[in-house]
């Protein structure tokens, strides 16, 4: 008899393989209790001014997707007097593993109209208007944190207050993609969560010394080469690791877990839609077969193994 060492889950966020996995639970829990209605994705990004007052306030990072759910969830219920299905998702990095921090929305194409409790099915978004909504609200969410002294910059006060003016005067770039089923959306907006920014191809090199990296210039559309020493490049995907007791990915509006209690037996009525309950996750063993093709309790031979017992993990040196 020969006992063979199975490994399960380093549960790293940097590993690409146990991210994989469950970034891919995290949909098809997504896809199965979210509504059978129409979705929109919104991209919204901030100047580059605001990048290294991010960097540097890490605690202010945290509260940007929730601006970004409130400017359109406050513009829609002004305008339509709508409730949106909202999922945020809050991306760090660039092709180029840069500090590029921006947002991804998942948003309802329509919503629960206020006062009629009927389902509208289509509004129009109005790309200026929701850029003018998310501009105010990152840049009252920049000036309350100065005002409280919450706010750290190299900067001094008068010029943040002329920075904060002068992008206030500027057009941001927000982008609207309104093609693609429920299923697309969350396998777009899954890429950015629970997986790290570096794709395990783009490795061409790993040494004692030095990493080399395809990073991707996005805007030349081209893969350019990078080397980085092994502390550089390990700082580098430091910045863009959530912060302890932070998530990826925020729920908003019709979709937190409030509305979700209250709200969502009536919505599923209204959409003539029945309500589905979350599927069972598929355990190590079959999870591992669906997504690699592979089963790991399978020895070289074809043969099935049994479990005998565990070892315990070993603790690092020093």
């Amino acid at each position: 008899m020969r006992c063979v060492l199975v490994f399960h889950t380093c549960k790293s966020r940097f590993c690409t393989s146990c991210r994989q996995r469950a970034t891919e639970a995290w949909q098809q829990d997504l896809e199965t209790i979210l509504p059978d209605v129409p979705y929109i994705g919104i991209t919204l990004t901030m100047p580059m001014e605001f990048r290294p007052v991010f960097q540097q306030n890490r605690h202010l990072l945290h509260c940007v997707p929730a601006m970004g759910a409130e400017a359109v969830m406050q513009w829609a219920k002004a305008r339509y007097r709508v409730r949106l299905l909202v999922l945020v998702v809050l991306q760090t990095f660039g092709g180029l593993l840069n500090f590029v921090p921006h947002l991804h929305l998942m948003v309802s194409a329509g919503g629960l109209q206020s006062g009629t409790n009927r389902w509208i099915h289509r509004i129009n978004f109005d790309k200026t208007e929701l850029m003018c909504a998310w501009r105010y609200a990152l840049i009252a969410l920049l000036a309350e944190a100065r005002k409280r002294n919450i706010l750290k910059s190299s900067l001094s006060r008068e010029e943040l207050l002329s920075m904060f003016a002068i992008q206030h005067k500027r057009r941001w770039n927000i982008f609207f993609n309104w093609t693609g089923s429920k299923a697309y959306r969350l396998r777009h907006d899954g890429r950015y969560i629970r997986r790290p920014p570096v794709a395990e191809h783009q490795l061409t090199r790993i040494g004692s010394d030095q990493v080399e990296y395809l990073a991707k210039d996005t805007a030349k559309e081209q893969f350019v080469l990078k080397r980085y020493t092994n502390e550089e490049f390990v700082d580098i995907l430091l910045q863009h690791v959530p912060d302890p007791s932070r998530h990826a990915m925020r729920y908003f509006g019709l979709l937190s877990p409030r509305c979700k209690a209250q709200l969502w037996a009536g919505i599923f009525v209204l959409l003539n839609q029945r309500k589905r309950q979350r599927a069972s996750r598929l355990n190590w063993r079959w999870l591992r077969l669906k997504t690699f093709g592979i089963d790991p309790l399978l020895d070289s031979h074809g043969q099935p193994m049994y479990w005998v017992g565990h070892r315990a993990p070993l603790r690092p040196a020093g």
